[in-house]
Order: C-alpha cells, then sequence, then structure tokens
C-alpha cells in the first residue's frame, strides 16, 4: 500500500495537481523560504503547487527521512516525513528540503519548504512571485 509521501513523491514527479488535491487535507498550511506567513488552504496551495511545478527546472527527490515532528500550526506531534530535492531555478542549483505532516487520515496538513543558498532562494522568491502574478493570485508588487 502506498503512503500518502509516496503518492506525493509520484504526482509532482508526474506533475500531476489533480493528484496532489486528493493528498492534501482542506486546511494544509504551505510555508514557504521566501515568505513569513504561510499559503493556507487546498486551493492556494494547489495554485502554488501549479507555478512551482512550472518553474523549477530538472526538479527531482534524492532522498527520504521518516519521523515524527511537530507541526507549526498547533505543536502536535504528527508523523512526517523529510524529502530531499535537487533542482535549478534561473540558472541556480537549489538544494532543499520538503517537509510534509500527515493527519490522522494520512493526508498531508503541513508543508515546510527550505531551500538553500541565498542566491537560490532569491531566485526561486523572484520566479514563484512572477508566477503568482501572472496567474493573478497576488498583485504585482
Amino acid at each position: 500500500m502506498s503512503t500518502a509521501v509516496d503518492l506525493f513523491r509520484a504526482a509532482v514527479d508526474r506533475r500531476d495537481l489533480d493528484a496532489l488535491d486528493d493528498l492534501f487535507t482542506e486546511d494544509i498550511r504551505l510555508y514557504s523560504p521566501v515568505k513569513f506567513t504561510p499559503f493556507e488552504g487546498r486551493p492556494m496551495v494547489l495554485d502554488l503547487f501549479g507555478v512551482l511545478l512550472r518553474t523549477f527546472e530538472d526538479f527531482r527527490y534524492v532522498g527520504e527521512f521518516a519521523g515524527a515532528s511537530q507541526t507549526t500550526a498547533d505543536g502536535t506531534e504528527a508523523p512526517s516525513a523529510v524529502l530531499l530535492f535537487r533542482a535549478t531555478v534561473g540558472g541556480r542549483e537549489i538544494h532543499g528540503i520538503d517537509l510534509l505532516h500527515l493527519d490522522d487520515d494520512g493526508r498531508i496538513k503541513e508543508f515546510t519548504v527550505m531551500v538553500r543558498p541565498a542566491s537560490a532562494v532569491q531566485a526561486l522568491g523572484d520566479a514563484v512571485l512572477a508566477g503568482l502574478v501572472a496567474d493573478g493570485l497576488v498583485p504585482a508588487p
């Protein structure tokens, strides 16, 4: 039986937003390395993933760790997975992790993205903002 983490990885590999929809809770929160407050709710997070899947070049997961950790939203301990990735954005190589917290039904309720180096964070932030503006999801700065 595949877990939500396995299904998530497969959906990202296929760039399949419909499959991601089934894996997220309604009230999912996504914490971004370029925004202080989280993106909240399934519709917004799915729209963000649409932008991310277009923005990352050569995205690939290169490792995975499973365990449990406290969520940011309410501090409860939840089953968690850390997915290590590599990608390129605007000519900058990115090393990063996705931290996924699961709810009691095994769906993704919280998602935290961390990337390095700082120049890649800036390139990613600029590219994602441009995509969000282009899609009408946020106003132009």
